[in-house]
């Protein structure tokens, strides 16, 4: 046996002293008001450690708590019409099953083992008239019967692929900020915002501002410069941030190609629909 376990030796020999279990209740006892004294009089960091501590111990608390209560469960049976008479005693009396409901830590396992094999993007989905449609009339245009035989299936971009977290914060604790990881397009007065309020970061490296455009009649490439993103369909937050995807409707400014209307009018921006490394007009 170590040196140090003299006590443990003592009491494996003679016992326990006649008030040791009643001491042990009062220290215990007195544990929360001295922990209630030190929580008013710790100043800073201390103060804040303490604090954090205390809110993840009631918050354990809290959850195991709950999971206990949830341990077991009465529930009312359905109304079903059972085959053969019913005694008289049991006529009014409401049928009701017991059910052992399984805890939250269960719950979670079991998702988590049944989500391991899963792949993590959703399943594609065709980019297809009907949507073509959908956008272009919100746009105001008019979407011609060959767009759906040249747009192919677009597969729905997740967010772990989207965005990259990035820590911040002196001992990089902090995670909420997120760096977008595909091409982007920024207006030409951007300027970023300052880093306490910056929480999408878009790099300088993927900032497009032209856009190499195939016309498929000509068969000639023009370097265009782009005015906007109007349409991104992995949602209006890849929309809004300018990510240029797959099956994103871009409008560049055509006014160098000479392009004129019926009318006579300089056709200025034209709206282009990317698919993979070509740009459709």
């Amino acid at each position: 046996m170590p040196q140090g376990d003299y006590i443990e030796l003592h009491r494996k020999r003679h016992g326990y002293r006649h008030d040791h279990f009643e001491k042990k209740r009062k220290k215990e006892a007195r544990e929360v008001h001295k922990r209630s004294a030190f929580a008013h009089k710790a100043l800073g960091i201390k103060g804040k450690m303490f604090a954090k501590k205390r809110y993840a111990e009631k918050a354990l608390m809290k959850k195991t708590i709950a999971m206990h209560e949830e341990s077991s469960v009465r529930r009312k049976t359905d109304d079903n019409v059972q085959d053969g008479a019913i005694p008289a005693y049991l006529l009014d009396r409401e049928t009701t099953a017991r059910a052992k409901v399984l805890s939250n830590t269960i719950k979670q396992k079991r998702k988590e083992k049944a989500g391991k094999w899963e792949v993590p993007l959703p399943k594609p989905q065709g980019l297809g008239f009907d949507f073509l449609e959908s956008i272009y009339s919100t746009l105001g245009m008019r979407v011609l019967y060959p767009y759906h035989v040249l747009c192919d299936q677009v597969r729905p971009v997740a967010e772990d692929e989207m965005f990259r977290v990035v820590r911040s914060g002196k001992r990089k604790t902090k995670q909420w900020k997120r760096m977008v990881t595909k091409a982007t397009f920024v207006g030409p007065g951007f300027t970023r915002k300052p880093p306490k309020y910056e929480r999408f970061i878009r790099p300088s490296a993927l900032r497009f501002t032209k856009a190499h455009v195939t016309h498929p009649e000509l068969k000639c490439t023009f370097k265009l410069e782009i005015i906007g993103v109007k349409k991104n369909p992995n949602g209006p937050m890849y929309t809004s941030l300018g990510v240029i995807s797959r099956g994103t409707i871009i409008e560049v400014k055509v006014s160098e190609l000479g392009l004129v209307t019926l009318a006579g009018k300089v056709v200025w921006g034209k709206f282009l629909l990317l698919q993979e490394n070509l740009l459709i007009q």
